[in-house]
């Protein structure tokens, strides 16, 4: 009987250890995936540090290496060839402004130029070729005879003479004017350049603001109390 008890007290002790054993399986894998759970949430965020540690230090190394144009550097460009200083300084944008604003000015010295050598040498010739030699007069005069006009009734005609003169001198003074705004075109695109890389960092935050506040001013033994305003402006 006693024997019996014994086995049954085992078989209960065996049927709760049975029980349990499922139960602790459970919790020991619930340890471990909060063990896994807690190393994945470390990791992340040491990679997450790490990934944002190297931004800032990329972020740090471009503002250091932020391009800085020198003046002296962008006006000696633009002296050696019109147009460097702007590509220099980065400003793309202004040279069909530069080249456009040179070949207008260059077109305007070669037309008046070639104007003033036609003038010029009609103008000489017709002074120096004889009225009584035809023969060998010259035809540079000639071209600005009327067509359908004797030239022999203008190579003595003082009014021709001075028509051509005044062609020479009108065209010769805008030759040199055009040759003049020319130059002034190169210095201003020098002076630009400079300019441009000198305030190439300037700050042009919209920081303006206007503020008006009235104002009451106490009266004093010589002026009376005063109302106004005061008109502060912020830049």
């Amino acid at each position: 009987m006693q024997d019996v008890k014994q086995g049954l007290k085992i078989v209960h002790l065996m049927m709760i250890a049975g029980t349990m054993f499922p139960l602790w399986m459970r919790a020991q894998e619930s340890d471990k995936m909060a063990n896994d759970t807690i190393r994945l949430a470390v990791a992340d965020s040491v990679l997450t540090d790490n990934l944002l540690k190297k931004d800032s230090l990329n972020l740090a190394t471009f503002n250091l290496s932020s391009f800085k144009p020198n003046p002296t550097k962008a006006v000696i460009y633009s002296a050696i060839f019109p147009g460097m200083g702007q590509v220099y300084n980065r400003k793309y944008w202004k040279l069909p402004l530069v080249y456009g604003g040179f070949m207008g000015f260059i077109y305007a010295v070669s037309w008046n130029n070639k104007n003033y050598q036609d003038y010029s040498n009609a103008y000489f010739d017709v002074v120096q070729d004889d009225p009584n030699d035809p023969a060998n007069w010259h035809t540079s005069w000639q071209n600005f005879v009327p067509a359908g006009m004797d030239p022999a009734t203008y190579i003595s005609d003082a009014n021709f003479h001075t028509r051509l003169k005044n062609g020479k001198d009108f065209y010769r003074r805008y030759r040199d004017l055009s040759i003049i705004l020319t130059v002034g075109w190169y210095l201003i695109c020098m002076a630009d350049s400079y300019v441009d890389a000198q305030l190439f960092d300037f700050d042009i935050s919209p920081d303006l603001s206007l503020r008006i506040d009235p104002v009451i001013s106490p009266s004093m033994r010589c002026n009376p109390s005063m109302y106004g305003l005061s008109c502060c402006i912020k830049f």
